[in-house]
């Protein structure tokens, strides 16, 4: 399946065809589908930005709570031999010798160690905005989507706490590298506040690859261009290898993170449905 009959797999299931080109439906998808005589959202921002500060900060409580003060080291390293196990028999467990292409390249690797510290947040609340401002109806879906695979992320990180590769014991033969530490970036996990209140071991699934796939499809009308559209696939991508070069999650993480993005868009999509119906019952539009 190519890249682009992925995105349009993806975008059936978010309400509408999606093509290399963008949108195929005749209707406006802003005005909605002719004759669905659905009232637009009602998209307060002062209300959003409740809703989103009130959320992520339940989300950060609730993620670091879960986190390495509580869970202890063997639990997670062993979770972490038997992901490499899994990854061994597929034969993908090839982040060591990704990493260690570019490790000679201090500048380049400063420069991932600050775009996985930064891109995750920045790009997605841009993203989050800009569908608030330009595309309100597709607006509630995704932001119910983003909502959603979060909360499902937190799941993850509850029940199967890893290891990520940095933090494996050096004399283990894996041969990865904490780049953050040894090389550094704008912050580290040793310092302050970020050492006692983050959870080291929330690293599957990877939300900054399903963040990065959520960013991709809530912005994809807005790729009219074929540059729009090159630069909406490849952000994903170059995130993936951002999270496996810093040594930051292995690749069956990231698969964990377009589960959560594919299931989060799921329920994201019943829920929007399920509260434009009720305001057409509760504001019927007359014939």
């Amino acid at each position: 399946m190519t890249a682009g009959e992925q995105i349009t797999a993806v975008g059936h299931l978010a309400g509408g065809p999606l093509s290399a080109r963008g949108p195929l439906s005749t209707a406006d998808p802003e005005t909605g589908p002719p004759g669905t005589g659905r009232p637009a959202p009602r998209l307060h921002w002062w209300k959003e930005l409740i809703y989103s500060a009130s959320f992520y900060a339940l989300y950060s409580m609730t993620r670091n709570t879960q986190g390495s003060k509580k869970v202890s080291f063997e639990h997670a390293f062993a979770h972490a031999r038997h992901l490499i196990k899994v990854e061994q028999t597929l034969h993908i467990f090839q982040e060591a010798w990704v990493q260690a292409r570019f490790l000679g390249a201090h500048w380049f690797i400063q420069f991932w160690n600050v775009y996985y510290g930064t891109a995750h947040f920045v790009i997605t609340l841009l993203a989050l905005v800009y569908c608030y401002r330009f595309l309100p109806r597709r607006y509630p879906q995704m932001r119910n989507t983003l909502a959603c695979m979060t909360a499902l992320a937190l799941i993850g990180f509850a029940t199967f706490p890893l290891l990520p590769p940095r933090l494996l014991p050096t004399g283990s033969g894996y041969g990865f590298v904490d780049t953050l530490k040894t090389i550094g970036g704008l912050w580290s996990f040793d310092s302050g506040a970020v050492a006692k209140a983050s959870n080291q071991y929330a690293a599957m699934p990877s939300l900054h690859f399903g963040w990065a796939s959520w960013v991709t499809l809530t912005l994809w009308p807005w790729a009219t261009s074929r540059p729009r559209q090159a630069i909406l696939l490849t952000y994903p991508l170059l995130t993936l290898f951002g999270i496996v070069v810093t040594a930051n999650h292995y690749f069956l993480d990231a698969a964990g993170g377009a589960g959560v993005f594919l299931g989060g868009l799921g329920l994201g999509t019943v829920i929007a449905e399920l509260w434009a119906r009720r305001l057409t019952r509760t504001f019927p539009v007359a014939e």
